[in-house]
């Protein structure tokens, strides 16, 4: 039986890792293992990262409102505690962009806020 070469597979694989590992600093985007090593690894942390965005953006989302309500005379738990009282369902990422485009509307909101918290 004639010997097999996994040769055209193997180096196709390869040329795949070392493509995606282009850029990358040193050996890591010449030799194949190196170069595995580390795209296996970055691959973790784009999967991670992607689920730490998400925390990331409800902090700065948080900051937004937090900075907005001050200037309308409450602090951030006030103004949420207000809302859950005035039964406003509005989510945080909505809220930061009144609080950016629309200062007259989240003045609105927490106005309502306001009052839900003044009448318990």
């Amino acid at each position: 039986m004639a010997r097999v070469k996994g040769g055209t597979v193997s180096r196709r694989r390869r040329k795949r890792v070392l493509k995606l590992a282009k850029g990358y600093f040193g050996s890591k985007h010449t030799l194949y293992k190196t170069a595995n090593e580390q795209v296996m690894h970055s691959f973790k942390y784009a999967y991670n990262d992607r689920r730490k965005l998400k925390g990331n953006m409800r902090k700065i989302w948080i900051a937004r409102i937090n900075a907005a309500a001050r200037m309308n005379d409450m602090s951030y738990n006030k103004l949420m505690h207000g809302l859950k009282l005035a039964d406003i369902q509005i989510n945080r990422k909505m809220l930061s962009e009144m609080a950016i485009h629309d200062a007259e509307g989240f003045t609105k909101v927490c106005d309502e806020a306001k009052a839900a918290l003044e009448k318990a």
